[in-house]
C-alpha cells in the first residue's frame, strides 16, 4: 500500500481554535487520498463531526475525565477509546497536542508510524517512534501554528497546496434556527458580531473600548453578540459603559458551534479577542475578520491569507508584548496590554469594511 493510500489519525483534541488550526492538515492529508481520523474532545466536537474531511471521529469526554481523572469509570472509558482506535488500524498518528493529555492515546493508539515534533512538550515525546525535526521552535511567536500543523503533511511527502478549511455541512434546521434568531434585525443593513470573551483574562480587551466601538458602528449596521452563557455578565458591563442607547441582539448563550458557522456565514465583520470565535469566523472564509491580540502573538495565532480581510491587530506594542501568559507578571501596570489598540484604531478598521 504507497502512502497516498494509508490511514492517518490526528490527535487533537482542544481547544476549539487548536483544532480549527489543525483543519488545514486534515484537509491535506484527504486530498491527497488518506483516511484521515481525528481524535477530539467536547470543545472542538462541533467542527470535526461530519466534517467532509474526516472519515472517522474518535470522541474522548475530557470535560468528565476531569471529574474523576484517576476513576475505574475514567479507565474504562479510556480502554474502550483506545479499542476504538486501534480497531481501526492507523498506518500514521500525528499528535497534533503535543502535550501529556495526548501521550496514551499516542502511545496506545496501534499506529505503526508514531509522529511528534521533536520538541514537543510535556513528555508527550515519549508516546512517539518518529519525529518531526521542527521548521522553528515551539517558542518561536512568530511561526504560525497553521503552518506547523503542515509540518506534519510535508514530513510525510506532502507539499500543502494553500491553507484550506473544510466545515461540517450546515443542515436546513440549523439555517432555520439561525433565521429564526435573526428574524427581527434590519436586514438592510450589514451584520457585525462582537464576540468579546475569551478563556485569559488578559487576552480580553478592555470593556470601554468596546463601549466606543459600539458606540460608533450603532445605526450602520446590526450589532450581535455572541458567547456563552458565562459572558452575559461581559456583555453587560460593556453596555453600561456605552454613551449612547445602542440597538443590538443579544445572542450569549443561544448558539451553539454549527449555529455560529452560520450567523458568522452571514455577517459582513466579526470583531473577537484571540479566541475561537475569531478562528471560527475565520474558518468560514466569508466575513472579515478583526482579531484583536493583547498578550499573545498575533503572527502565530492570527487569522491571516486575503489583505483587506483579515486582521490581526497587535496592541501598544509594549516591551513585555507578547508574553504569551495567562497570567499578567506586572503588579504595577497590570493587564496594560488589554487596553490597546485603541478603541480609535479598530474604529477606524471597521468603518473601512463597513
Amino acid at each position: 500500500m504507497s502512502d497516498n493510500q494509508k490511514k492517518v489519525l490526528i490527535i487533537r483534541l482542544t481547544s476549539l481554535g487548536d483544532v480549527i488550526f489543525t483543519l488545514p492538515l486534515a484537509c491535506t492529508l484527504k486530498d491527497e487520498n488518506y483516511t484521515v481520523g481525528w481524535v477530539v474532545a467536547e470543545k472542538g466536537l462541533g467542527v470535526i463531526k461530519n466534517n467532509p474531511k474526516i472519515d472517522k471521529v474518535h470522541f474522548v469526554p475530557l470535560k468528565e475525565w476531569k471529574k474523576g481523572p484517576f476513576s475505574f469509570k475514567t479507565f474504562m472509558e479510556f480502554f474502550q477509546i483506545i479499542k476504538q482506535i486501534r480497531k481501526e488500524k492507523y498506518d500514521i498518528a500525528l499528535d497534533c497536542q503535543q502535550m501529556f493529555k495526548s501521550l496514551f492515546l499516542l502511545l496506545f493508539c496501534g499506529a505503526k508510524r508514531r509522529v511528534t515534533f521533536k520538541d514537543a512538550r510535556e513528555l508527550s515525546f515519549l508516546g512517539a517512534n518518529e519525529f518531526v525535526e521542527p521548521k522553528a521552535k515551539f517558542s518561536d511567536l512568530n511561526y504560525h501554528i497553521v503552518e506547523r500543523n503542515l509540518d506534519f503533511a510535508r514530513h510525510l511527502g506532502i507539499e500543502p497546496k494553500g491553507i484550506n478549511f473544510a466545515l461540517p455541512s450546515t443542515s436546513s434546521d440549523v439555517k432555520n434556527k439561525v433565521s429564526e434568531l435573526l428574524a427581527q434585525i434590519d436586514h438592510s443593513k450589514p451584520i457585525v458580531v462582537i464576540s468579546p470573551a475569551t478563556t485569559w483574562k488578559n487576552k480580553h480587551w478592555d470593556e470601554k473600548n468596546w463601549a466606543n466601538l459600539i458606540d460608533e458602528i450603532q445605526g450602520k449596521c446590526n450589532i450581535v453578540f455572541t458567547g456563552t452563557d458565562f459572558n452575559e455578565d461581559l456583555i453587560q458591563r460593556i453596555l453600561g459603559k456605552t454613551k449612547t442607547t445602542p440597538q443590538y441582539l443579544n445572542l450569549v448563550g443561544k448558539t451553539n458551534v454549527e449555529q455560529l458557522i452560520e450567523l458568522f456565514s452571514r455577517s459582513k465583520i466579526v470583531v473577537s479577542p484571540d479566541s475561537g470565535s475569531a478562528h471560527l469566523a475565520w474558518a468560514t472564509q466569508i466575513p472579515a475578520v478583526i482579531a484583536i491580540f493583547t498578550c499573545t502573538p498575533p503572527k502565530r495565532f492570527g487569522p491571516y491569507g486575503q489583505e483587506g480581510k483579515y486582521f490581526s491587530v497587535l496592541g501598544n506594542k509594549l516591551n513585555c508584548q507578547p508574553c504569551f501568559k495567562k497570567r499578567c507578571r506586572h503588579k504595577a501596570g497590570k493587564n496594560e496590554c488589554t487596553k490597546y489598540p485603541s478603541s480609535e484604531e479598530i474604529i477606524s478598521v471597521v468603518n473601512k469594511l463597513l
